[in-house]
């Protein structure tokens, strides 16, 4: 293997920090467009990099007897043993470059696209900063060379979203928001620690070369352990996958993400729509080894956590109004897919296809994902709302929206030649080959996607001619351009051979269309987008008719299956009425109460006996000479009383 030059790859995540900082403390002195062109030109810089260090590693020197090899530089941080230390560097192997360029790329076209969306508002220089905030983090994490590092900017990407989540911090529900985000994720990412002790402890190592050797020993070791009917490993990694499934607003932890739509759209294309919330899927993607062969019984489950998540997400989409939620419930049913096809995944060759399937989906999903947040951007932007109620008839008010709107619609679709098609098919084809239970769940999602994503776009674009207030109108170049280049990209990331570069084993193989697979998957995407076109296209009253006879399911779904009021039931009647009331009674009735008791007894007793210490000598001198005639009547006492025996 040639020498892979690293001085250039460090660059990509050390761009990001430094211009934080000059936004964050420097900012307040600049003119706003100064900062929005100081941030774009440095994601400008490290896109090219991404795409540079993706050339070089993939068709250079990445392959080693036909495999692609891992390449890493780090320094040592912490030491704690001989074997047990903290390193920080760059990892790179197929995932970590292959999120290089995604978050770059997406991150770069959101930075273009604020100069136009964000033009105006308060705080537009503390924007940028966040955003370069954000993007460091995420970099930071995805070339972490051990589980530590990952931990470390997994949480700073927790900090970043609560930042960009609660920008207008003058609003309530933005407040709210970020809160709930950052608590749900911190709960999770409790788990996703304990999970990394054990798997410190035993493995004796934090790095990700020695935890994801094939043979390692501490998988065996692990096995032979175990508490309540499960090995240790399988405990580890089941904490591990909920830290991730926090990140990935899986269920139960996917309440905060709907709720932080709350931040400015731009923001939400990228954080929650192409690379925060598909952390988790690295994270497992990261791991996968050890999963596929220390805990497959937690790959098993991890498959089935993202199915039904992935079907209550769809069927909550379907009754949404607001835009933004319609694509953040999309976002999460989407995830789900990616996890769900690697939970159906084995190691290596043919048998590792929902590896590659999962990570071809998370590729695509990126472009046409914040496409699709970037699109509803500029119509929110035109008719300053973001219900669907107050849209309709835009297709010619908006043709540049509408087009982009429309590709990215086939692409989550999966409609042949569009991107999704490919990367969903095989998907498809991996739960088809390994459990036909998640399979069909997976395709009636698939439906109902593209029924929710057609009922979104007629609503938009169609349905009725509305009068506005403001006549509708296309956004500036620093909008358009950004939305025509996804779309260049939700169209077209389909074709790269994927299997060619990013597999289990990182040995690449030919991936080939399963056509019975594709065929029914396409049937089934057109029975759900003509069912759509029947209920939307114009307005009537057949969809007011179905909710009716189905209105409890309705209702149900409406209300997102009532799992916030769920959760506040948790935290309220549970956790604070009938766990910490009770903890918080002892503290003060009992622990403080003793504690108290002590400090009560030590100053009476001090108050009892301050005056053998009053400073006057007549006093000292009385009780020298009382002591001395009680120690003389004692001595006499006893001097008779062994006299008399």
């Amino acid at each position: 293997m040639e020498h892979f030059d690293f001085t250039y790859s460090i660059l990509i995540v050390a761009l990001p920090a430094i211009m934080f900082l000059i936004l964050g403390l420097g900012g307040k002195y600049m003119k706003p467009v100064v900062a929005g062109i100081l941030g774009t030109t440095s994601l400008s810089v490290m896109t090219i990099l991404s795409y540079l260090t993706a050339y070089q590693y993939f068709f250079v020197v990445g392959k080693v007897d036909g495999a692609y090899q891992a390449i890493h530089t780090a320094v040592r941080w912490l030491t704690f043993t001989d074997k047990l230390h903290i390193d920080l560097g760059v990892y790179l192997d197929p995932i970590s470059v292959m999120m290089l360029v995604v978050i770059t790329t997406v991150s770069l076209m959101v930075h273009v696209y604020s100069l136009g969306y964000m033009k105006g508002e308060k705080g537009f220089q503390r924007y940028y900063a966040f955003l370069s905030l954000f993007s460091f983090a995420m970099l930071g994490l995805v070339v972490a060379t051990n589980i530590f590092q990952m931990y470390i900017f997994w949480e700073l990407v927790g900090v970043s979203s609560f930042l960009l989540i609660s920008f207008y911090y003058i609003k309530p529900s933005a407040v709210a928001a970020s809160k709930k985000a950052f608590i749900v994720t911190r709960f999770a990412d409790f788990f996703f620690l304990v999970g990394i002790l054990l798997l410190s402890y035993f493995s004796g190592s934090f790095d990700f070369t020695d935890i994801t050797a094939q043979g390692a020993p501490f998988i065996a070791t692990m096995q032979g352990s175990s508490f309540l009917g499960l090995s240790i490993i399988s405990w580890a990694m089941l904490l591990i996958f909920m830290g991730g499934a926090g990140k990935s607003a899986m269920m139960p932890f996917h309440i905060w993400l709907p709720d932080a739509m709350e931040g400015p759209t731009p923001a939400s294309a990228l954080i929650h729509a192409a690379t925060m919330v598909v952390a988790g899927v690295f994270l497992v993607a990261r791991l996968f080894p050890v999963y596929a062969f220390g805990a497959p019984d937690i790959l098993h489950f991890i498959g089935y956590v993202g199915a039904i998540t992935a079907l209550f997400a769809a069927i909550v989409a379907c009754t949404q109004t607001d835009i933004k939620r319609v694509l953040a419930f999309s976002t999460i049913s989407q995830i789900a897919f990616m996890l769900t096809s690697l939970g159906v995944s084995e190691y290596g060759g043919h048998e590792g296809l929902g590896y590659m399937a999962g990570m071809f989906h998370l590729f695509t999903h990126a472009f046409f994902k914040a496409l699709l947040f970037l699109c509803a951007g500029a119509i929110i932007h035109a008719v300053h709302s973001n219900e669907m109620d107050d849209m309709g008839g835009l297709w010619k008010k908006l043709p540049i929206t509408g087009i982009a709107f429309a590709v990215a619609l086939f692409a989550i679709a999966g409609i042949p030649f569009f991107s999704g098609f490919y990367s969903k098919d095989e998907i498809l084809a991996a739960a088809y080959e390994h459990n036909k239970v998640i399979y069909f769940i997976l395709s009636f999602a698939a439906g109902l996607t593209a029924f929710y994503m057609t009922r979104l776009f007629l609503r938009i674009f169609f349905y009725e001619k509305k009068h506005y207030h403001h006549e509708p109108h296309e956004a500036g170049p620093a909008m358009a351009i950004p939305l025509i280049i996804l779309a260049i990209f939700a169209f077209g990331a389909g074709y790269v051979p994927f299997s060619h570069f990013v597999t289990s084993d990182r040995m690449p193989y030919d991936a080939h269309i399963n056509m019975q697979v594709a065929i029914t998957s396409v049937v089934i995407s057109l029975i759900g987008m003509g069912i759509a076109f029947k209920l939307y296209y114009k307005k009537n009253e057949i969809p007011d008719k179905i909710a009716t006879n189905v209105s409890t399911l309705y209702t149900w779904a409406l209300h997102k299956f009532y799992f916030d009021e769920l959760w506040l039931f948790v935290t309220r009647s549970i956790i604070f009425k009938r766990i910490s009331k009770p903890i918080a009674w002892f503290d003060r009735n009992v622990v403080d109460a003793f504690m108290d008791s002590l400090a009560y007894v030590t100053q009476a007793a001090a108050r009892s006996i301050k005056g053998l210490q009053s400073g006057y000598i007549q006093q000292y001198a009385l009780a020298y000479l009382l002591g001395a005639l009680i120690l003389v009547v004692g001595f006499a006492g006893w001097l008779i009383c062994f006299i008399c025996k």
